[in-house]
């Protein structure tokens, strides 16, 4: 499927199905919030939702507090609709419509979070293209907190084929910029009551090799 087709694919979704009829719909984001609160994110932090879509994660980052927060996806339908839902207090986050694996970071951040949307790049060449990327825009000693279906979770989601992962694959792609951190599975429940096995691993962008 092209970037054109992805986007489109994607915007059918989000103009054709209320939030609450996806699967990946969760409120709160409780393990989201949870890893942000391991790795010390602080109201200053600069983070930035990849894939993030009409996600309840930035209400509840600007309930918290959170003042440097970014949101970016395929979608201007997701957007649109989580700045919608947000009202005047979407003004005070950056909106951004792109393909994460073709986007050219202009900021930088200190955690790049990520809930089921790397699960979607099935080859090695976008994967390295996303890593690309994270790795622009990640400060170092930044966190990258990321979240997939686990090896036995769901192989489609929406229609479209997933790469299944763990931490010890995670790992391998990252190597050696990467570092380890945590990593849980998490059973997500949908709105339909079905289960998702995912895992969720942390990573710290190390700060070897800065010469």
């Amino acid at each position: 499927m092209t970037p054109t087709d992805q986007q489109a694919h994607w915007e059918n979704i989000y103009t054709t199905k209320g939030e609450t009829e996806v699967s990946w719909f969760e409120e709160p984001p409780t393990e989201s919030l949870r890893l942000l609160q391991l790795v010390g994110a602080q109201p200053s932090s600069a983070i930035i939702d990849v894939g993030g879509g009409a996600s309840r994660l930035v209400d509840n980052l600007l309930a918290q507090g959170f003042e440097n927060i970014t949101v970016l996806d395929l979608s201007a339908a997701a957007l649109n609709s989580a700045r919608a839902r947000l009202g005047d207090k979407g003004e005070a986050v950056k909106w951004i419509v792109a393909d994460a694996t073709e986007w050219q970071p202009k900021d930088t951040y200190d955690v790049w979070h990520d809930r089921a949307a790397f699960h979607f790049l099935t080859n090695e060449k976008v994967q390295q293209a996303y890593i690309q990327r994270l790795k622009q825009a990640l400060k170092r000693g930044g966190h990258f907190i990321i979240g997939t279906f686990a090896l036995d979770g769901p192989e489609k989601c929406s229609g479209l084929p997933v790469a299944r992962h763990s931490a010890e694959s995670l790992s391998a792609l990252l190597a050696p910029d990467f570092d380890l951190i945590d990593s849980r599975r998490h059973e997500h429940i949908t709105p339909w009551q079905a289960v998702q096995k995912f895992q969720f691993s942390t990573f710290r962008y190390n700060l070897r090799n800065t010469i």
